[in-house]
């Protein structure tokens, strides 16, 4: 693995930005290196998920797409909890259904969401969904996240809705339905259901769930207590380019990254 530093880029800008050398992330010498690089990432990512309570029994799931092949994807077990997860538990998916690695069973749920989330946008390398608190709450509300937050900004006309509920997903065509609402944005709120991100990193996808779960929960304390106040739609999209990027993301994660790897050294077996 290379880590590749680079001079001052343009994002983020503005004042908060710091003239010097930040880093950017990885490329790689060969595929099994960067396989092994991205299940570390998933594996972590599950581990951060369970640090901040977004488990619910058996529910939720994030994927990464293999680098040797964009139509296959690392998934992790079901009923395993996101705690425990190893790089060694995740399982290789094809866009079939088939699980080309691994023993444990799969979340059928998780291969219909994710296979045709990932078909609907080949950007995407990671997708993340669970059933976090204040992101099924607001889900409930049918309505978007308004840009009443600076961190609120990075989806600001960067989310879609979808408005289709209709249980459990064990079907590929609701989870086509929430790969057209998805769009071509960061993320989509199913109703009734919870949040689903996607990222060109898991470190991204992983960041933007976990930002917009809190961003949620800011909301709804804002709605109980008063009518809040929306930043305008110019600034909102300023702050937007600023923090809502792929690199941003990107760059954002990395602290909890530190963390979890700090504390959790066992997910990398």
């Amino acid at each position: 693995m290379t880590t590749t530093v680079q001079p001052e880029i343009a994002e983020p800008t503005g004042p908060s930005a710091q003239r010097g050398q930040r880093p950017v992330p990885p490329t790689f010498d060969s595929i099994p290196e960067e396989r092994q690089y991205r299940k570390e990432q998933l594996a972590a990512g599950f581990r951060l998920f369970g640090k901040f309570g977004f488990s619910e029994g058996v529910a939720g799931h994030i994927t990464v797409r293999d680098p040797e092949n964009p139509e296959w994807f690392w998934v992790n077990p079901f009923g395993m909890s996101f705690t425990q997860i190893k790089a060694s538990d995740l399982l290789l998916v094809d866009h079939s259904g088939e699980v080309l690695h691994g023993d444990r069973p799969l979340n059928r749920a998780a291969f219909c969401i994710h296979s045709q989330v990932h078909k609907a946008r080949p950007d995407a390398i990671a997708a993340a969904h669970s059933h976090s608190l204040y992101g099924k709450a607001f889900a409930s509300l049918g309505i978007p996240l308004d840009p009443i937050t600076q961190d609120a900004c990075a989806f600001f006309e960067d989310h879609g809705i979808y408005a289709d509920f209709r249980g459990v997903v064990n079907q590929l065509d609701e989870g086509e339905r929430i790969g057209k609402a998805l769009g071509p944005h960061k993320a989509v709120i199913l109703r009734n259901h919870g949040l689903l991100t996607v990222g060109q990193s898991v470190a991204e996808a992983v960041w933007w769930f976990i930002t917009m779960e809190r961003s949620c929960q800011a909301q709804l304390l804002a709605m109980a207590a008063a009518t809040p106040i929306l930043i305008d739609r110019e600034t909102a999209l300023q702050v937007r380019a600023e923090i809502g990027t792929p690199l941003a993301g990107w760059f954002q994660a990395r602290p909890l990254w530190d963390q979890i790897v700090a504390s959790d050294p066992d997910l990398f077996d």
